[in-house]
């Protein structure tokens, strides 16, 4: 029998609850009759906000709190943004849905210049992400960057008052909050490389609560689930933690499956870049393969393995 009401355990900012009301509007879509609710909760990732993430433990810290919240039976599932979710979650749990993937490019947003061509020498720009600090140090080393963390609404509100001159978000989050309008240049694959599953949604619950996973299962898409588990393979046999500098791009062709990976030295601005193709069917592999020659062209030393 399935429960008559399922939980869903989200964090608290705009994003997070606009990505958990999506989800709980799918399920009940459907299945007729379900009633879905929201368990809003507060992340150790959310209100550690002086630090860059890479410092406090990673992204991980926003996953903690919601697991331990269906452990102890107050929630059913969580939704999170899969960028932000580990290569290897926590024993007992599973992805039993990943929703169709947004727009998976970065978005440039100031409120003074169209691109990252246009900004001027030594101008300001805020981003805590190694991966963007990687990739903007190699397109344009003379700007300054400068940690910036916090919700989208937060962020924005800091470059509006003048802290930089220009901030990198993504794009999938600002459209989802209906602030595409912001977004002045997308930067891009293949010359930007996104971060492993970014702008692809996860539903996480436990693996023992067989008529929730069959009632989530009906929200999975095949194909993004195929192309980010490539993206999720490369990163994790580079070392799987979400805050190195780490970039994946995987399309699924009529051909199969093709995957760039970057690893990046936040620092200077070297970057590695490998491609590779496979059948459809050979996702791991593809990616372990992208990652076996980033790994052969030193990237293992950029990431301190």
């Amino acid at each position: 029998m399935n429960p008559p009401t399922l939980r869903i355990a989200t964090r608290k900012s705009a994003l997070a609850l606009w990505q958990a009301e999506h989800v709980a509007a799918l399920l009940r879509a459907a299945h007729s009759g379900l009633t879905v609710e929201l368990v809003p909760m507060s992340t150790r990732g959310d209100e550690i906000l002086d630090q860059p993430l890479a410092t406090i433990g990673g992204k991980g810290l926003f996953l903690k709190e919601l697991e331990v919240a269906m452990l102890e039976g107050r929630a059913d599932l969580a939704v999170h943004s899969l960028k932000d979710v580990p290569t290897q979650l926590e024993p007992g749990f599973v992805l039993p849905a990943i929703l169709p993937r947004a727009d998976a490019a970065d978005a440039f947003v100031s409120n003074d210049y169209t691109d990252l061509d246009a900004l001027p020498h030594g101008a300001r720009v805020g981003t805590s992400s190694l991966r963007r600090q990687a990739q903007l140090r190699a397109l344009r080393p003379d700007l300054v960057l400068l940690d910036l963390r916090g919700n989208v609404g937060t962020r924005l509100g800091k470059l509006d008052a003048g802290h930089y001159d220009a901030i990198v978000l993504a794009c999938a989050g600002l459209e989802r909050l209906g602030l595409a309008a912001r977004i002045r240049a997308r930067l891009a694959a293949p010359d930007w490389l996104p971060a492993p599953g970014q702008a692809a949604i996860a539903i996480e619950a436990r693996d023992n609560q067989p008529a929730v996973l069959a009632l989530l299962a009906a929200l999975d898409d095949a194909d993004t689930r195929l192309t980010i588990s490539a993206e999720r393979a490369m990163n994790q046999a580079l070392g799987g933690s979400c805050t190195v500098p780490v970039g994946a791009w995987c399309v699924l062709g009529e051909h199969g499956l093709h995957l760039r990976g970057m690893v990046g030295d936040a620092t200077n601005g070297r970057l590695l870049h490998a491609e590779a193709s496979s059948a459809g069917d050979q996702a791991i592999a593809l990616g372990q393969q992208v990652a076996a020659t980033l790994l052969a062209q030193g990237a293992d030393k950029l990431l301190g393995l």
